[in-house]
């Protein structure tokens, strides 16, 4: 398989590295990557300003544009095919309403559209653990492997999250649901006229059964997305 590999974290993240790393082990892997980093602008695309691409070296990449521009570029820009889109492995979760403002699904969607199958993947992060990037990319093996197995189950694309920290990853399952329909803690910090931004992650909505729930609880969280439709079957 050719696959293209992009995130919103930028073309130099840990994250990054760590699923060119996996997607390497299923075929011959490009990376073409924000060059810088690009959280939360959503599904934004570049249209009145032109996008600088510069090699890095044999089939890597970096833009200066959005995750959705990144991926507008390699398959229509630089008409390359592809048959697999994977987009991440984010730094921190993109659980229930993130996927409206995330960069790193953003990309996969804009894939789908564009008429290649993707996959987003985001590593939850559970403060104050460390970061584990090469248990990150075990599990993302798990969860890409097994959305290859079962690909052919209708259009789309897949937003996976993976659980934090793992100690035993043998003991990790894999749970497919729906998008927890509720919305995130959001609180801001006042001084004067300026708002800082303060809701806390974890304190957001948990729909039992939901994915904000079971990635929580452990589990490598796999959920199958169409154009506005939210997945909204959970146990």
């Amino acid at each position: 398989m050719r696959i293209l590999v992009t995130n919103d974290d930028g073309f130099d993240a840990p994250g990054l590295e760590a699923l060119c790393a996996v997607a390497g082990e299923f075929g011959e892997v490009t990376f073409l990557a924000p060059a810088t980093q690009q959280s939360y602008v959503g599904h934004r695309v570049s249209t009145a300003t032109p996008l600088a691409l510069t090699e890095l070296g044999p089939r890597r990449y970096h833009l200066a544009g959005t995750p959705a521009d990144c991926v507008r570029v390699a398959l229509r820009g630089l008409a390359e095919a592809f048959d697999w889109v994977f987009s991440g492995i984010n730094h921190g979760g993109n659980l229930g309403a993130d996927v409206y403002t995330s960069g790193t699904v953003a990309a996969a969607r804009e894939a789908w559209l564009l008429g290649v199958p993707a996959i987003a993947l985001s590593q939850f992060h559970r403060r104050p653990h460390p970061d584990d990037w090469e248990m990150s990319a075990r599990l993302a093996r798990r969860a890409i492997r097994r959305i290859l197995e079962d690909a052919g189950r209708g259009t789309g694309y897949w937003n996976v999250n993976l659980p934090h920290p793992v100690v035993d990853p043998a003991m990790v399952a894999i749970s497919e649901c729906g998008l927890d329909p509720g919305a995130l803690d959001v609180a801001f910090a006042r001084t004067g006229n300026e708002f800082l931004y303060a809701g806390r992650y974890m304190e957001r909505h948990r729909a039992p059964g939901c994915d904000v729930d079971q990635c929580f609880g452990g589990a490598i969280t796999v959920t199958h997305l169409d154009l506005g439709v939210v997945p909204a079957v959970c146990p």
